[in-house]
Parts: structure tokens; C-alpha cells; sequence
């Protein structure tokens, strides 16, 4: 198979989707591998890497979706990429389809199968999301901290406080893993944490694994006792593959201080929050109800080099196999993958982006 490697287009998305090591594998077992010039270079690798590793370098990022089977990304295809993509060949990124429905639409127009890394399901786990979850759990906590600065337009709150001080209050929605990576790194900073969660199995493994954090169980009622004394609030809820529900309303963020802090860490798939929208890292706050916002939908792209090699240590067996075997094939051997099928020749193959875009859901084929 021809496996396509394009550079990232989104703003300043600087992780690439194969590491050098993963396109020797692949070119080992027989496979193609093309790759855009300077597709790495965001992750700390050279084209001269990629070459070493026997793939076939281009200049065009075009030439690549002419000529590959198998697309694989990071992000998902942005609008002057629609145009490049085929029937019959395969995409395999982070889709987040249930937030964006021109993408939706243009995937399907497009004829491609697209199977999403987020909604690859194995023992309740999302193994292809959780590396990024970890990720923008820990920095959403460097980011709240660094925007809680008076400078900043921040309340001038140190989260660790001082000796004589009390520290700063952390809220995270959702104990899931980037909620616990959240609390954690809060944690680690000496800051007041609570977590709020709705399953109470996780309740008491968040209790047993973060000693000194508390958690109370997730309803409006008890998020309105937390918000008049919260510095930074973390958006941390997750419905696998379907929109984000909307926990935080505009009401709500207005029992909130002047110049706390709210990170969305939902924003690709909707966002929690009524007020969110998303944000880049050139722009990635805005003010409403005196409230700053970081709704930057790409967040791990900042820590390219870290993110690229957790993606990749989890993406590469999929990629092999895609490779190796084809959709159905692929899709019989491991049957999560099958999960990870959004689209698939012009109709919607997963329940939840149906239901968040009131489209029909057809099941896979893989016959």
C-alpha cells in the first residue's frame, strides 16, 4: 500500500502523524511511504531522517493525497484539503466530526472511509486519544496558571500560594484522563483541587490515587457552590465520538471572580462551556462575563515533540495493520478499529456523529 505522510496545515500545529521509525517499519513490510518535505520538522525531524528511514520525500502536498491510499494525520482535513481527498482511499486522523458538520458533510462528499484515532475503543478505553488527553491535562494547568497573571489579565492569583497565603482553587470537570493529569499536575503545584465526576467506581480511584485532592459528585447544584471561589476552572468531560455537553452556562460563569480562569479542554469536540469557542495559539484567550477563556482546539501541538511520540508509540500497530490488510481485513483482526470507522463511502458509520448531526447511521461495511 501507498501510505501518505502530508504536513500539518492547521495553525501551528507542529506534530506530524509518523515518526521516522514508524515509516521504516512500514517500508520494511513492503509499503510506500510518502512524505511532504519538512513534514517533521515541527516534531524535531529532518526530511534527511525520513530518507534514512527509505520513504519517498515530495514538495507537494498536493502529490501526496494523488498518490497515497492511506492517508494518515494528525488533524483533521481543513478546507482547502477537501477538495484532495478521493473515493476509496483511506483517512486516518483525529476527526472530532460531531462538533463540525461542513466537515462532515465534506467527507462524505468526498467518498473517503475516515476513521477517527478518538473514537477506537478497547476495554473502555480510547487508546489513541488518552496520550493527547494526558498531555492537555498537564498543560492545561501551565496555561491556567500562566493566564491567572495579573499581567496577563488574570486575577494575580499564584496557584501554590505561599507560606501565609492560602493557594489557589482548581476545579476540573470530569475524572476521566485529563482530569486526573489536570488534578495531578495541580496537585504537584500545591494549588486546592477538587474534581467532580458522576461515576462513582472513578470517584473512589480518583480518591485512592489523589491523596491530597477532593472530589464531589457532578451536578449544577454543586458546581454553583464551587464557582464563586474558583481561580481556574478545567473543562475536562468527554462522551467518546459525540459532542461535549454543555455543563458551564453564560449565568453560570457569571458567579465566577473577575479574572479567574476557564480551560476548555473539550473545544474539539464542541467545548463544555456556553460561552467556548475555539481559539489558536497565536489568539488562544478571550474575556466573557470577566471570565478568560483557553479554548485552543489543538492544545498538544504545543509540546510537538512529546505529543508526536506519544501518538505515534499508539498509532503505528493500526497503521501497520490498515497497511498490511486493508479496512475489513484490518477491521476482522482487531474488531475495536472497527469503531474508529466515521464515514464510509458517503454515509455516516458512527452513531454518535448521526445523532449529534440528525444524519442517518448505516453500521460499517466490511464485508
Amino acid at each position: 500500500m501507498i501510505i501518505g505522510l502530508p504536513k500539518e496545515i492547521k495553525s501551528r500545529e507542529y506534530r506530524v502523524a509518523l515518526a521516522p521509525s514508524t515509516a521504516y517499519q512500514l517500508v520494511k513490510r513492503g509499503h510506500t511511504v510518502i512524505v511532504e518535505r519538512q513534514a517533521g520538522a515541527g516534531s524535531g525531524f529532518s526530511d534527511a531522517d525520513y530518507e534514512h528511514a527509505g520513504a519517498t520525500l515530495v514538495s507537494s502536498h498536493t502529490e501526496v493525497f494523488e498518490k497515497a491510499d492511506l492517508i494518515v494525520k494528525v488533524k483533521e482535513p481543513l478546507p482547502e484539503e477537501y477538495p484532495l481527498l478521493r473515493p476509496g482511499q483511506i483517512l486516518f486522523t483525529y476527526l472530532h466530526l460531531a462538533a463540525d458538520r461542513v466537515l462532515t458533510e465534506a467527507l462524505l462528499k468526498s467518498g473517503v472511509t475516515g476513521i477517527a484515532y478518538e473514537t477506537i475503543e478497547v476495554n473502555r478505553h480510547l487508546p489513541l486519544l488518552e496520550p493527547m488527553s494526558e498531555i492537555a491535562g498537564r498543560m492545561s494547568i501551565l496555561v491556567g496558571g500562566y493566564f491567572l497573571a495579573k499581567h496577563h489579565g488574570g486575577s494575580g492569583t499564584l496557584l501554590g500560594g505561599v507560606p501565609g497565603v492560602l493557594p489557589g482553587k482548581v476545579v476540573v470537570l470530569g475524572g476521566g484522563v485529563s482530569g486526573i493529569n489536570a488534578a495531578r499536575m495541580a496537585i504537584g503545584l500545591g494549588a486546592d483541587v477538587t474534581v467532580l465526576e458522576v461515576d462513582l467506581e472513578r470517584m473512589r480511584f480518583l480518591d485512592i490515587t489523589l491523596h491530597s485532592s477532593h472530589t464531589l459528585y457532578s451536578s449544577e447544584s454543586h458546581l454553583m457552590d464551587l464557582l464563586p471561589s474558583v481561580d481556574l476552572l478545567i473543562g475536562a468531560v468527554l462522551l467518546p465520538g459525540a459532542k461535549a455537553p454543555r455543563l458551564i452556562t453564560r449565568e453560570m460563569l457569571r458567579c465566577m471572580r473577575p479574572g479567574s480562569v476557564l480551560v476548555d479542554i473539550a473545544i474539539d469536540q464542541g467545548g463544555c462551556a456556553e460561552t467556548s469557542r475555539p481559539t489558536t495559539h497565536d489568539d488562544p484567550v478571550f474575556v466573557e462575563e470577566g471570565v478568560t477563556h483557553y479554548c485552543v482546539a489543538n492544545m498538544p501541538g504545543a509540546y510537538s515533540r512529546t505529543a508526536t511520540q506519544a501518538l505515534t508509540n499508539v498509532t503505528h500497530r493500526y497503521i501497520e495493520l490498515l497497511a498490511d490488510h486493508g479496512v475489513s481485513e484490518a477491521c476482522r483482526m482487531v474488531p475495536a478499529l472497527a469503531g474508529g470507522i466515521n464515514i464510509q463511502g458517503g454515509r455516516v458509520t458512527c452513531q454518535a456523529v448521526a445523532a449529534a448531526h440528525g444524519m442517518p447511521f448505516t453500521p460499517p461495511l466490511l464485508g
